[in-house]
């Protein structure tokens, strides 16, 4: 009885988790640059299902003003305003999000000789 209480517990506070880093990528407006799921578009990078650890220590590295690229630090306001278990729960999130993509609806939208302009 105790352990299944402690596994719904825990999965409660994952799920709750899991929501508020939702909420707060959303919030941010974090989906303007990196896309809905985190998938990446344009210079921004793809976050989406990159190690936990990984994003965790990016996230940590933009708190402390640290950043790899001059267009990196318009994150590092984002990220100081993250505290710790919020931290935590973007770096878990990023990292279990997936999306797939329909081939054949990329090759109809995608012309890679481009109109030239836009």
């Amino acid at each position: 009885m105790m352990k299944q209480f402690l596994l719904l517990f825990t999965l409660s506070v994952t799920l709750l988790a899991s929501n508020d880093a939702e909420s707060l990528y959303l919030k941010n407006a974090c989906n303007s640059c990196h896309g809905m799921y985190a998938e990446g578009m344009g210079t921004a990078p793809r976050l989406q299902g990159k190690k936990e650890e990984v994003l965790l220590k990016r996230l940590r590295d933009l708190q402390h003003g640290r950043t790899r690229t001059t267009s990196g630090s318009v994150m590092i306001s984002f990220a100081k305003s993250l505290d710790n278990n919020q931290t935590i729960a973007m770096a878990k999130y990023l990292s279990s999000l997936k999306t797939t993509v329909d081939p054949e609806r990329y090759d109809e939208e995608y012309d890679p000789a481009g109109d030239g302009g836009s």
